[in-house]
């Protein structure tokens, strides 16, 4: 099953499943369903206090039904009330929450897509692309994953769980990015998984090189504490 690493706010990569086709369509049913009820209620409402001017149905009927979709998913962190529903959201493929720019991007695809193809493609492309995306998360470079965590990749949550009186050992990570943490990850989870000690022995003597370290602690220690070291001053920043 294709997944996708999304960062917690601690650094850890948790990976998640791509949403399948049918909990997308059932998102999409459940926002349309509201929509619908919004409408009616628009419609009773102006129908009641004799408001039938085209104006007044741009700004109360069309408009919030038009912006629905990025409203939503910019104001809730990538997910509509019916993404939520299906426990769904949208992502960057890098697993980082997309830009305004980014929602923005899918949303006038979706005019395309949804609206006026009437699905078809962006159900077709959903299918076909293996990563969930429709044209418009192509576009925008996201997809839409499941939060239902499959594992935490390997600086388990365990060994990036800073507590309250924990005292970091290397300031100097600070120097470090979290392109360097997840990479640091990554070769913790290739020893974890696979018995491979020699990434960590690679990027132990670069970390010690970049950073101007001396420590005696064996490599696997150093970068699990390399990593938490850099969770606890990232979020006493």
């Amino acid at each position: 099953m294709q997944t996708v690493s999304v960062r917690t706010a601690q650094n850890v990569f948790i990976e998640y499943p791509i949403a399948s086709l049918g909990d997308r369509m059932l998102a999409f049913l459940i926002d349309a369903i509201i929509l619908t009820a919004y409408n009616i209620i628009c419609y009773f409402v102006l129908t009641e206090l004799d408001l039938h001017s085209v104006a007044v149905n741009i700004a109360i009927v069309t408009v919030p039904f038009l912006l629905y979709h990025p409203l939503f998913e910019i104001l809730m962190n990538g997910q509509s009330p019916g993404k939520r529903q299906m426990k769904i959201k949208v992502v960057s493929l890098d697993g980082s929450s997309p830009t305004i720019g980014g929602y923005l991007m899918r949303w006038l695809f979706r005019l395309v897509e949804v609206f006026m193809l009437r699905g078809a493609v962006a159900m077709v492309t959903i299918a076909a692309n293996g990563k969930g995306q429709r044209l418009g998360d192509i576009a925008a470079g996201t997809t839409v994953v499941k939060l239902v965590p499959q594992h935490a990749t390997s600086s388990d949550a365990v060994f990036t769980q800073v507590e309250s009186d924990y005292q970091p050992s290397f300031l100097e990570v600070q120097q470090l990015s979290d392109n360097d943490i997840e990479m640091i990850q990554q070769a913790l989870a290739v020893n974890l998984e696979q018995g491979n000690i020699r990434p960590v022995t690679l990027l132990t003597e670069k970390v010690k090189s970049l950073l101007g370290i001396e420590s005696d602690l064996p490599p696997v220690k150093f970068l699990y504490t390399i990593v938490k070291d850099y969770s606890y001053v990232t979020s006493h920043k």
